[in-house]
């Protein structure tokens, strides 16, 4: 049975075309996998569906009584409140149902015999709900679940105001998780969780018995859960069965179906307008050369496969620095208090360093101290000589009105207009993308536009914070490969061990420094 479905829909961004004549149908337990390259419009279309944007053509039908559970880590968590309260809001329904059993309660004392029989027989439904809903155990389950996402290590007596980014994405899947809606769509939900977090959420879904429409890059955590593949390309949606890996089989194949039909055709067009031109004028074979017109009139020619756009990436090398990159002694990190106990770091040149432990341990706020952007609560840090750090930094693009052209020349105003365009080509931004402003563009393009900032300075020392964070498959490829061809020094933090344990010389697990508990 179809849950929903969507049909001929059409949408654009200014001259720009994202969704055309697109249709879609979700089935009653289906695991929906929604993939694409950056910027194809994957999120666009998740808004759609669920009503955050209208489409400019077509119609989106749910089917009734359907709950939508949205991972939309825009949402304002209330300060005052505990991870536990918000977590006890996904059963708001179920207590609401408690405090009306309640008040039929209080009301019996003065109930007639009818009024009594009524009413006890109202208290019975709701005591059923709240019974095969396991109204009873909810404290129970909010905790397997927390633990299972790795917030039961934070303390689920913490105020949400005091959360850092990553921390409350988890709170809110957590929650969505615990509202188990007929419909689940998530956004990229693992770009923010652990390895083992991955794992429990990927057994999880695994075992989901509704169904889900899920974003993700990460492709092995996509091979375990989804069951179809509906892939967004030149503002198409084609539905494959299968998972990611048998959707690639099938793609490819497609594809060299699709040029093959191309060349084979252009052939045929070749071989009919040579004919054409010989016989036309002839008397004797003008008829033929009319009919092989018509021939060609009639012929419906193919578009010939467009080719995807690579990224190119490529980090610029200063000149070399000195031996040693910094040197940190009795560094504590913190803000209002410490995170960490007293480190003793210390970073040579060629050196490449991941960073890894789970959210709110302070691994940003460990290299921001390291590169002095925030001071430590106590200890130094001493950098080497000749040192041209490149920073990327997590970051939103939420209320820039920047296009990507004005992002990069208000960094380097020397560049002409043609330089900061070809630039931004090489990072996969066709100009489509590059007239828009930071503030529409999809995660992954955004963080496109900020690696390109990094790629046009001179560095020796690569900083980087969750740099894969939206990339598309293609784009963390690229990125991998130019980091293992850099020669200078990097710093990485991250939570995807598949994209640095083969080029890493030394992990540092922040979990070992920590003054939490982990």
């Amino acid at each position: 049975m179809s849950i929903l479905n969507v049909e001929n829909v059409n949408h654009g961004f200014g001259g720009r075309k994202i969704l055309e004549n697109t249709t879609f149908r979700l089935l009653k337990g289906e695991h929906v996998g929604l993939v694409g390259a950056n910027g194809e419009g994957k999120s666009t279309f998740l808004d759609i569906i669920t009503g955050k944007l209208i489409p400019d053509e077509g119609k989106v039908e749910w089917s009734n009584r359907v709950s939508v559970g949205y991972l939309d880590q825009h949402t304002v968590l209330t300060q005052g409140k505990s991870i536990r309260d918000v977590l006890r809001e996904a059963f708001q329904k179920m207590f609401e149902l408690e405090a009306e059993m309640l008040e039929l309660y209080n009301r019996m004392a003065e109930a007639t015999e009818a009024q009594m029989n009524k009413m006890m027989e109202d208290v019975g439904e709701i005591q059923t709900i709240l019974e095969s809903n396991g109204f009873y155990m909810i404290d129970a389950k909010v905790e397997e679940v927390a633990n299972g996402l790795g917030l039961g290590e934070i303390g689920l007596d913490k105020d949400v105001a005091d959360l850092s980014g990553g921390q409350r994405t988890k709170v809110l899947l957590t929650k969505l998780l615990l509202q188990k809606p007929t419909i689940l769509i998530l956004d990229e939900p693992t770009n923010y969780l652990d390895a083992e977090h991955i794992i429990w959420l990927s057994n999880y879904l695994k075992d989901y018995e509704n169904a889900f429409i899920l974003v993700s890059h990460d492709i092995p955590f996509l091979n375990d859960v989804v069951n179809v593949i509906y892939h967004v390309e030149n503002a198409d949606l084609t539905r494959y069965t299968g998972n990611y890996e048998q959707f690639m089989q099938l793609y490819n194949i497609k594809k060299e179906q699709e040029l093959k039909a191309y060349e084979k055709q252009q052939k045929e067009v070749d071989r009919l307008e040579d004919f054409i031109a010989r016989n036309k004028a002839r008397i004797s074979t003008t008829g033929r050369a009319k009919s092989r017109q018509k021939q060609l009139d009639r012929m419906e020619i193919l578009e010939k496969p467009k080719e995807k756009i690579k990224p190119q990436f490529r980090f610029k090398e200063a000149r070399s620095p000195g031996r040693v990159i910094f040197e940190a002694k009795d560094l504590v990190l913190g803000y209002n208090e410490p995170l960490t106990r007293p480190l003793s770091l210390h970073l040579e040149r060629g050196q490449k360093v991941a960073i890894r432990g789970v959210n709110g341990l302070g691994k940003t706020t460990l290299l921001k101290t390291l590169l002095g952007i925030i001071p430590s609560l106590s200890g130094e840090v001493i950098l080497g000589d000749y040192l041209y750090p490149g920073y990327f930094e997590q970051e939103s693009s939420r209320g820039n009105t920047n296009t990507p052209i004005e992002e990069i020349w208000q960094e380097f105003p020397g560049l002409t207009n043609y330089e900061v365009r070809q630039a931004l080509a090489k990072c996969g931004l066709t100009n489509e993308h590059i007239s828009n402003k930071m503030m529409v563009l999809s995660g992954g393009e955004s963080a496109k536009v900020r690696l390109c900032k990094l790629m046009l300075k001179d560095i020796n020392f690569l900083v980087l914070d969750e740099p894969t964070n939206h990339l598309d498959v293609d784009a963390k490829d690229e990125l991998k490969k130019a980091i293992r061809e850099f020669k200078g020094t990097v710093l990485l933090v991250s939570h995807d061990p598949d994209f640095y344990s083969d080029w890493v010389s030394d992990i540092w697990n922040l979990e070992q420094w920590t003054t939490k508990i982990v």
